[in-house]
């Protein structure tokens, strides 16, 4: 037993690519799934992550001058696999983590305050973690869970006409049974008693994605009036097949934004078409960044990503988590003075994020994304989503830009921090505010 713990750690670190992490450099590791049951959903973001930062060295030298030293650590979505990474890359004083899972997300919040090392959960990971005066060190813009659940009930008001009409109504969640897919339940539960809907609760094991069978039995059984996505993996289009499968309403399944992969779509084949989910970019290669994307990194054969699929709807959620990551590391320089900034200086660049529109066209992202504003109680924002659709081949804008119903979910958010600060013992603030956020 003891030899194979020791196998495991070895291949935690073999995991790793081999990158020299010289000292007037900005080591910005990401932790990636390219293997196991998540891998068609943590492949493209894993290549859009990269792609983007290779971009900034290939065509201005880094951020500021500097270099990045860019590496990935194999996790294959697992948690103990994620906090090994974790372990594995701290010592070579990154940024910033991307854990990019819940679960992983989970087990670092309260390492990362002690390591001094900020994690970015990029619309996943605690919902609560929005409240900045109590987690200094976790970033979640540009929307939480529970923002994205209040959106998706909104929208269920809007086409049944007005809120007063979900009173009776039936309101499910398909959900992986994991802390991403519960995520949102404590929301829902509020706004089922406030709305005087009835929510019913169709979780899916991990190593049942493939066979929802009996959710669907329930969903037809209940008489399910609308759904709610938060699935992720194989799970997503096995929901899609099944919905058309069980004439279940495509346009009446709204997906969370991980659950918008082109190939979750797909997965209904024609009768996916009117699928829905949430998103908070753009789809396409139509936008100035992804055409320096082609040109700095994909026809220089630097990209593992298949050149006619530059542009789905995960690949570029991975390049707009890295623009964040960018523009964070770019924050941090203007605020220190320095160049080659560490993990301390980059907490307060991103405390200090303010992406205006004005920024965005600078980096050629005009059009893709709405502004991103992050404040020292508020690292989230609660930013803007848009319901996409898909029209049988691609992504389309099924709305305009919808705020979540932040008067209701930051109240919320505020007491479910307080909570988990007062059952886990949890540190008050010592960091101090920079004026500016």
């Amino acid at each position: 037993m003891a030899l194979r713990k020791l196998a495991l750690g070895m291949a935690a670190a073999m995991a790793l690519s081999t990158v020299a992490v010289a000292q007037d450099s900005i080591y910005v590791p990401l932790l990636t799934y390219r293997t196991g049951a998540f891998a068609g959903s943590g492949v493209p973001i894993a290549d859009g992550m990269h792609d983007y930062l290779r971009m900034l060295n290939e065509r201005d030298g880094g951020i500021g001058g500097v270099r990045l030293a860019i590496e990935e650590c194999e996790t294959g979505y697992d948690t103990k696999k994620g906090v090994e990474c974790y372990e594995a890359v701290k010592s070579k004083n990154p940024v910033v983590i991307n854990p990019y899972s819940t679960g992983i997300t989970l087990q670092l919040i309260p390492k990362a305050h002690v390591d001094k090392i900020p994690v970015l959960s990029m619309a996943y990971g605690l919902s609560a973690s929005a409240v900045g005066d109590t987690f200094p060190w976790v970033f979640n813009p540009p929307v939480t869970y529970w923002d994205g659940a209040s959106v998706f009930i909104k929208h269920v008001a809007e086409k049944e006409g007005g809120f007063d009409k979900l009173k009776g109504k039936k309101i499910g969640l398909l959900h992986l049974d994991a802390p991403y897919g519960k995520e949102p339940i404590p929301l829902l539960e509020a706004f089922a008693k406030e709305y005087g809907f009835e929510l019913k609760l169709y979780p899916v094991a991990a190593d049942k994605m493939q066979d929802q069978s009996s959710q669907w039995l329930a969903i037809r059984r209940d008489r399910t009036d609308w759904l709610y996505n938060q699935g992720w993996g194989t799970m997503n289009p096995t929901a899609v097949k099944e919905a058309v499968k069980n004439s279940f309403p495509v346009d009446k399944l709204v997906g969370v934004w991980w659950a918008g992969g082109d190939d979750d779509a797909r997965g209904g084949e024609a009768g996916g078409k009117g699928y829905k989910s949430l998103n908070f970019h753009g789809v396409g290669a139509d936008f100035p960044v992804i055409r320096d994307i082609q040109k700095h990194v994909v026809d220089k054969g630097l990209s593992k990503f298949p050149k006619d699929r530059i542009g789905e709807n995960l690949y570029n959620r991975g390049v707009y988590n890295s623009m964040l990551v960018a523009e964070a590391i770019r924050t941090a320089q203007q605020l220190t003075g320095k160049k080659a900034v560490k993990g301390e200086d980059v907490r307060r660049g991103f405390e200090s994020l303010n992406i205006t529109e004005a920024r965005l066209k600078e980096i050629g992202m005009a059009g893709f994304a709405a502004p991103v504003k992050v404040s020292c109680g508020d690292h989230n924002g609660h930013h803007n989503v848009y319901v996409a659709v898909w029209d049988g081949q691609k992504w389309t804008r099924g709305s305009d830009w919808t705020s979540p119903m932040s008067d209701k979910v930051r109240p919320l958010l505020e007491a479910a921090a307080k909570d988990f600060a007062e059952k886990n013992n949890w540190p008050k603030r010592s960091e101090a505010c920079d004026k500016r956020s």
